[in-house]
């Protein structure tokens, strides 16, 4: 029977549905965390009638013909890139982004990673890294005399020195652009790297055109919504449990098959 074969491809993907969005709860309180959504698609059909086909000698056309589906697969799990919300940290080097862009990070590697997460400290020569002492591009040094620093939402950072009254740039943050942030790779440890979907990168500074503004003192939330995910959650339940209804059903067919004299 078609049936069991088809139900187990339905559960298959509800179970899959709730992997995404448990994890989605999980990162509730990730920083710069985006939100997935799992996209599914029915697999191919079997003809047992084909139509548009001839029905008879005359040249009649069978008008709908006869399918059956085999199932469903899991398509895609696409990121959902809208912006979180913005929390006061009062935390100089904590930085949000406000808008379009994403923090570039050399990797122990050198290869660039790209991030949304904003909370930075400084290493032990005085350079702007990441939680994990990554180095965040263009790679600003504050030196060890500096008595106070700023990121102004144009990305230029700025420091005081003790005795001078005028504040010194040391640095200009940038910002980076993909034309489709779904094809960029998760990697973990809130980091995502570029792939062939996600098309080239293109760097700009905060605050121009395309580029979203830097807000110092404030780290981006996620975007997780736990209503919306507890109802997605009950709803891929829900649809997990009619397809092992189905299940029962077919083997409660197949048990009556087996009883016949």
């Amino acid at each position: 029977m078609r049936s069991l074969d088809i139900a187990g491809t339905g559960m298959q993907a509800q179970q899959t549905n709730v992997e995404v969005i448990s994890n989605n709860i999980a990162n509730m309180s990730t920083t710069g965390f985006k939100r997935a959504r799992a996209e599914f698609q029915d697999l191919i059909y079997q003809n047992l009638r084909r139509v548009g086909s001839n029905s008879s000698d005359n040249g009649t056309i069978v008008p709908s013909g006869a399918q059956v589906g085999l199932g469903v697969r899991t398509a895609a799990i696409y990121r959902i890139n809208e912006q979180g919300n913005l929390q006061q940290t009062s935390n100089t080097l904590d930085m949000a982004i406000q808008g379009n862009g994403y923090f570039q990070v050399t990797l122990p590697s050198g290869e660039t990673a790209y991030t949304r997460d904003g909370t930075f400290g400084l290493g032990a020569d005085g350079t702007i890294v990441t939680a994990d002492g990554y180095t965040v591009q263009p790679g600003i040094v504050i030196p060890s005399s500096a008595t106070g620093v700023t990121v102004n939402a144009s990305g230029q950072v700025q420091i005081t020195v003790s005795g001078q009254t005028a504040p010194q740039t040391v640095g200009q943050f940038s910002l980076a652009a993909f034309p489709n942030e779904a094809g960029l790779e998760a990697q973990g440890q809130n980091l995502l790297i570029q792939t062939a979907a996600s098309g080239q990168p293109v760097t700009g500074n905060p605050g121009t055109p395309g580029f979203g503004q830097v807000m110092e003192g404030f780290i981006e939330t996620s975007n997780v919504n736990v209503v919306t995910e507890i109802t997605n959650l009950i709803t891929a339940q829900r649809a997990y449990e009619m397809n092992s209804k189905v299940i029962t059903t077919s083997d409660d067919m197949l048990s009556t098959l087996t009883n016949l004299r």
